[in-house]
């Protein structure tokens, strides 16, 4: 049987005061640093580098910096952890102008606008000017300044059925098609009242209805194509698809072999 080594009361008492030490230093630099951490907490809160300092704005040309920042209802000098990056996120979305938005913290005390804007398709032509038009389907209130984007010129349009029909044509249709477009004129008649008239940059002219536009106007390439560019006229493409030339001297000489040709594949 073996023996079992006797520890002395007196031996256990200082290490019993070591233990009991060591965890009333570990206690007491506990509370020393959050204490110390809430002393710089609200020192930070009061000072300068806890408000905003600076707003940047990434990614605009239809809106100012200063309107941007407007619409945000962001403000320098305020808290920057308390400046709403959601809510002005949500506000800048209301803008027509605006795709998409996120507002972010940078270091030490900025904060950063990113926006998306909506594309510009065209232009409304009234009151003398010309209105930028969006790919949302939405007419600025401001005339376009300076030297206008070559797009196509829209006439008697308004926001609405029509006007989005023709936007997602806009995004939907092959650049090299949609460049052709020079000006388009809403047309509405009684059997179609989504009736359209777009003048193409080759001088023909394209009578179609905005619900089959997108659609049919991508077969515009072969279909001109095939007419003598030397006679101009209207290429109708709302039922099928044939060719009329203005001049009926003209739409006699090119024969019915002509408008078989220009048919849609």
């Amino acid at each position: 049987m073996t023996k079992q080594k006797v520890i002395s009361i007196e031996d256990r008492i200082p290490k019993l005061k070591q233990i009991r030490k060591k965890k009333a230093n570990r206690r007491l630099l506990l509370l020393l640093s959050v204490f110390f951490s809430l002393i710089l907490l609200v020192v930070y809160l009061q000072s300068p580098l806890s408000k905003v300092a600076e707003i940047h704005v990434q990614g605009s040309s239809l809106m100012t910096k200063q309107e941007i920042i407007e619409q945000s209802g962001l403000e320098t000098g305020a808290s920057i952890w308390t400046a709403g990056k959601g809510r002005a996120e949500e506000a800048l979305l209301k803008d027509d102008r605006i795709k998409e938005a996120s507002v972010t913290a940078g270091f030490p005390n900025d904060l950063m606008i990113a926006v998306v804007e909506q594309n510009e398709i065209a232009y409304a032509a009234r009151k003398g000017g010309l209105y930028p038009v969006l790919q949302n389907g939405k007419i600025l209130s401001e005339p376009v300044s300076g030297a206008p984007l070559q797009l196509p010129i829209l006439y008697d349009f308004k926001e609405g059925e029509a006007l989005d029909l023709f936007a997602e044509a806009a995004q939907t249709l092959p650049n090299e098609v949609f460049n052709t477009i020079s000006e388009v004129y809403y047309d509405p008649k009684k059997n179609d009242s989504l009736h359209i008239k777009a003048f193409m940059t080759d001088g023909f002219e394209v009578s179609a209805t905005l619900s089959t536009f997108a659609e049919k106007m991508v077969y515009y390439p072969s279909i001109s194509t095939q007419l003598n560019p030397d006679v101009k006229g209207v290429i109708d493409i709302e039922v099928g698809s044939y060719f009329k030339a203005y001049d009926p001297a003209q739409q006699q000489e090119t024969g019915e072999e002509a408008l078989e040709e220009a048919e849609m594949p």
